[in-house]
């Protein structure tokens, strides 16, 4: 059954009006909060640490945050911030009274963020538009990334996550998909992984068990993607583009993914890493992934990450016939 069918049966009416106030032109997608979360102390915790730091950063200038959303939009607060923690001299003028002209001036600003926390284009989870917008998600991502590069002992809650809803204006119609996203990180899960994690302890103290249990997962996903005529033989080097990831969660949850909703023959990493986020999103949803990932480690070829993503589902499903 198509999910966005049961979905018009399953929402609740407070959802459906949250929708209906949301716009997203043709051909493009949304991703923002969920009502849902609006109440989460976690979420209301961190934005009261961050509300917290820039004022204490920017006292001097008497400047005073009371709003994410609304206090941030303009690049004001954040030409400030960048001055003053960064020591960056910004060729942006400190007042754009204009959509045109903030538009211009967050453009540079978020540029020069990006420049200097060494970050690609596919690792941004901002953008001008959102920013401008007042999205709420995009604004957090984007405070928490120049906190943890300009103020590392920044104690800011761990853990803080919140469901989020990716709207998409296609053709059909509006298309939803609901996911659980990580503000800041999932200590807790990191800290399982570096001490408990089993895939830890097989890279580095029996690398002569290696090669077996990449045996038994080609083995595994083989037996599923085989009836589509695909071979895998190499996990570091085929799961990288997301497809087999993508094709593999389909046969054991039995359901047909949308060729449009991603790219079968993806030409650049960003196309990659859109493939594989969507994989990461789809076993979010199903309840077998409950840890961070990091989607650009899968792109990159770390074989350690894509072997703890390939064992949710080989534990779920290893007796499952073909």
């Amino acid at each position: 059954m198509d999910s966005d069918f049961l979905n018009v049966f399953t929402q609740p009416a407070a959802l459906n009006q949250f929708l209906d106030e949301i716009v997203v032109a043709q051909g493009e997608k949304k991703k923002i909060i969920k009502p849902t979360s609006s109440n989460n102390p976690k979420l209301e915790e961190l934005k009261l640490v961050l509300i917290d730091w820039i004022n204490t950063s920017l006292k001097e200038e008497h400047i005073v945050v009371r709003s994410l959303e609304e206090d941030l939009y303009d690049g004001l607060v954040l030409h400030h911030l960048l001055e003053k923690l960064g020591s960056l001299k910004l060729d942006v003028d400190k007042i754009a009274l204009t959509e045109k002209k903030q538009r211009q001036k967050l453009s540079v600003i978020l540029e020069a963020v990006a420049k200097c926390l060494q970050l690609e284009e596919s690792q941004l989870k901002w953008s001008v538009e959102s920013i401008l917008t007042k999205d709420l998600l995009s604004t957090l991502h984007l405070l928490v990334a120049i906190a943890k590069h300009f103020q590392p002992n920044l104690a800011m809650p761990p853990n803080v996550q919140v469901e989020t809803i990716t709207v998409e204006n296609t053709s059909r119609g509006l298309k939803t998909v609901n996911a659980v996203e990580y503000i800041t990180e999932n200590k807790e899960n990191l800290e399982v992984q570096s001490k408990d994690d089993a895939f830890d302890e097989l890279f580095s103290r029996a690398p002569d068990k290696l090669d077996a249990v990449k045996k038994v997962f080609l083995q595994f996903v083989n037996q599923h993607v085989g009836k589509l005529g695909l071979n895998v033989k190499d996990i570091e080097s085929q799961f990288a583009d997301g497809v087999i990831l993508l094709l593999l969660i389909g046969q054991l949850e039995g359901y047909f993914l949308n060729l449009r909703d991603f790219f079968l023959t993806p030409a650049s990493s960003t196309e990659m890493l859109h493939n594989v986020n969507l994989a990461l999103d789809l076993l979010t949803d199903g309840g077998l992934l409950n840890f961070s990932v990091n989607s650009e480690d899968i792109v990159n070829g770390d074989m350690k990450t894509t072997m703890r993503v390939l064992y949710c589902l080989y534990s779920k499903y290893k007796t499952k016939e073909t």
